[in-house]
């Protein structure tokens, strides 16, 4: 059976805008979830994406859902698919990564791995994954699902969310908390560009941070 729900309202331009110049690890300063584990790592060497999410879920080795939804997804989403605990089938490779990318979308997260590397990378889609696989899905026709909550590595994503994307990896952040999440990264940066220059042998970083002052007043005196 397929389940297949109303795509998730496009979230504003303008927050796409101020969401690329959030870094997804200076979020993960202050959040603790909304992160999916260090295994989903980007294919290829990327910049960073943001956009709305939309979902799937694809069972074993069947991709009919992912092929079927090559032809709904476009600018501005990023699709997040969850394989359900699928580790060895390969659900995306160079030829549907040539489709997603010619539909415009910003990028897509794998719960597992994908095949054809070289591919995606000469098509230019942004991708994150768990791996590489030689195997692959096929189009079965078993079922899945589309725009329904779903878990990315311990991270559950709903349609409809914020993903920021980048080497670094990726977080996601329901729309409601998204802009004060972002404009407190893009202040943290800033704090962070300044404070730099003026570490020094004479003023070093704990000096800066207060993780000296906190060593100090804990500091066991033999």
């Amino acid at each position: 059976m397929f389940d297949i729900r109303p795509q998730p309202e496009p979230l504003p331009q303008s927050l796409l805008d101020r969401a690329v110049l959030a870094e997804p690890a200076t979020i993960g300063h202050f959040r603790l979830r909304g992160f999916p584990a260090p295994v989903i790592r980007p294919i290829v060497p990327v910049g960073r994406v943001a956009g709305t999410a939309v979902t799937l879920c694809l069972p074993a080795a069947d991709s009919t859902l992912l092929h079927h939804a090559a032809g709904l997804v476009g600018p501005g989403q990023i699709l997040v698919i969850d394989r359900l605990g699928d580790r060895h089938h390969a659900c995306l490779g160079g030829g549907v990564a040539l489709c997603l990318a010619r539909a415009g979308i910003a990028g897509v997260i794998v719960d597992g791995p994908c095949a054809d590397p070289h591919e995606i990378r000469a098509c230019g889609l942004p991708v994150w994954a768990s791996g590489i696989s030689s195997i692959t899905t096929r189009v079965q026709g078993i079922g899945g699902a589309m725009n329904v909550p779903v878990s990315v590595a311990g991270a559950v994503v709903m349609p409809g969310d914020l993903v920021i994307a980048d080497e670094g990896g990726v977080v996601v952040l329901p729309p409601d908390e998204a802009e004060a999440d972002i404009e407190r990264a893009i202040e943290m940066q800033s704090v962070e560009r300044e404070m730099l220059p003026g570490v020094s042998q004479a003023r070093p970083l704990g000096t800066i941070s207060g993780a000296t002052k906190l060593v100090v007043a804990k500091l066991f005196v033999r």
